[in-house]
Parts: C-alpha cells; structure tokens; sequence
C-alpha cells in the first residue's frame, strides 16, 4: 500500500509551511504529496494567512522536489475552464519532469464560490463530464492535430492541443466519490483512479464494487483502476499524544475512530490493511496540523514499513 500525505492548505498555511511539508514528505520515503483545492477556510479555523492556489502552488513544489508525485485532491470544475487547465496541469507537469496527478471533481463549497465570485451552477455533474471530456481529449490530440469539442457548457474549435504534458499519454485522472450512478461510469471511462474518501470501510468497499462494474460494462478491465482511500489521519504514540493530535486536527473523537484513521500506529496499521483487503492500493493520509513534522517521521518509522 502507497502512502501518500494529503494537506488542507486553506484552513491556513503560507507556501513555505506547504513546502516544508512537502519536503518531509520526499526526505521520509512517503509516496506523494497531495493538496486540496478550495479558496476558503472551513469551520473555526483562521484561515491565515489566507488562500493559496493549489496549481501554483505545485508548480513551484514541482521545481523544489525531485520525487514524490503531486497533484489535487480534487480540483473543482467550477474554478476553470477546461481550456485553460489542461494548460496548467500539462505545464506543473513538464515542470516536475512527469509527476503530476490531476483529481477532478464537481465541487460542492458553495460559500467559497460566492465569496470570490465564482458561478456555483446546480447541475455540476454536467460540467465534470465535459471537462473530463477535453482535458483527455486535448491531452491525448497528437501534435500537429486540431482538438474540437461540441458540449452544452464548452465548445473548442481547432485547437492545437498544447502544450503536451511530460507522461504519456496524459497525467493519471483521479474521480472520487460516493455517487451510485453517474460517478462509477465517469470513473471508469476516464478514471486511472477511483478515490473513496471519509467513508468507513462497507461503503468504500461498495463504491469500489460500483467501479468495477461500470468499467466491465464499458469493457474495460477494473484492474486497470487503482482504487485509493483518504481520510483524517491521527497517529500517536500513546494515549496523550493522539489526544492532543486528535484536537490539533479539529475533527471529533468519535467521528475519526469511525472514518478516519486514528490510534497508535498498530491500530492505524489495522485499519488500513481492512481497507487494502478491501483492494485499495494508495491511501491519502490527510494531515491537519501541517506544522506537526514529527508526526510525519513517526508515519515513516513505524506504520509505513508495516504496509509496504
């Protein structure tokens, strides 16, 4: 199981604090870093010094890192036109030499759509598809081709398809989601992985088992879909530490013994070998106090080597 940290910068942390992080992450062997996308602080924390934009911000982690994969879990369809991201993420990925990961999802935040004055349409699944649609479609136009795209939201005309990204034929597309329908077929016609996150263990493995249909109805392979889980993670060393861990990451006690990852590192180990039983292959640990590195090097020391 690959492990990988997963950061909520715009609950408030300044592009250093996100790059020390970063740099832990490479320096202790984890496997990514990953970042949310939202311009807006949630519940009672500060928020400051206020919002950083996820690409920017891993365009400059892509020339400070040498290797760990990075990327968006997930980017909202609502906060760019697909044009214009499939720029961006081609770009992020030349400039880490080909190790950028693009999630991608509806959004959900209204607030932090109205407050910077971003349009939160009602039907946003519609959005998703298309984009979807263009980023791989504009991605996988060989060059000295034209892409053109006739959609309900987006029209392309002739567009030369560049700059082409660094991997090919394209950055691996992230889809996640507990949706019955709609998400399990956009998964597994444009998904190289399908991400449950914040969900006990019968609905992760419910979600994988929609994936895998859906992709054998579009005759696809399932096992070309690397399932992934991501959740709250608190890790300590005995019963204080993870108390005062658990209170750092904002998230109730009984929530996080339910749907996060908590406990000492034992405990932690069982609970994500339930989840790789589960098949999840990659697991996004999401870290609140982004400040608290040495709950990094315990990770390192002594859950990862137990998953490996």
């Amino acid at each position: 199981m690959h492990l990988r940290i997963f950061t909520e910068p715009q609950q408030g942390a300044s592009y250093d604090t996100q790059l020390a992080i970063a740099k832990a992450t490479e320096e202790l062997g984890f496997d990514a870093f990953f970042r949310s996308d939202h311009y807006l602080k949630m519940g009672e924390a500060s928020g400051l010094p206020g919002p950083t934009d996820a690409w920017i911000t891993l365009a400059g982690l892509a020339r400070e890192t040498s290797r760990i994969r990075l990327g968006t879990l997930v980017s909202p369809a609502t906060f760019r036109l697909p044009g214009p991201l499939a720029i961006q993420v081609a770009q992020v990925d030349l400039m880490s030499g080909g190790r950028v990961e693009l999630g991608l999802g509806t959004g959900w935040f209204g607030d932090e759509h109205t407050a910077y004055g971003i349009p939160f349409p009602d039907k946003r699944f519609d959005l998703l598809e298309e984009q979807l649609a263009i980023v791989t479609g504009l991605w996988d136009t060989p060059e000295g081709e034209t892409y053109s795209f006739q959609g309900k939201a987006y029209q392309l005309e002739n567009s030369p398809a560049l700059p082409k990204p660094a991997q090919r034929p394209h950055p691996p597309i992230i889809v996640g989601g507990g949706g019955p329908k709609r998400t399990p077929r956009l998964a597994a016609q444009y998904a190289d992985e399908f991400n449950v996150g914040f969900r006990p263990l019968q609905e992760t493995i419910d979600g994988f088992e929609r994936v895998r249909a859906a992709a054998s109805e579009l005759g696809r392979d399932p096992g070309s879909i690397v399932y992934s889980v991501a959740s709250t993670t608190v890790v300590g060393r005995n019963d204080a530490e993870v108390a005062r861990r658990t209170e750092a990451s904002g998230v109730p006690r009984d929530w996080l013994r339910t749907n996060g990852y908590a406990g000492s590192p034992a405990e932690v180990v069982d609970t994500l070998g339930r989840f790789a039983q589960a098949g999840a292959t990659r697991v996004y640990l999401q870290i609140q106090d982004m400040t608290d590195l040495d709950h990094l090097e315990l990770i390192a020391a002594e859950v990862a080597p137990q998953l490996s």
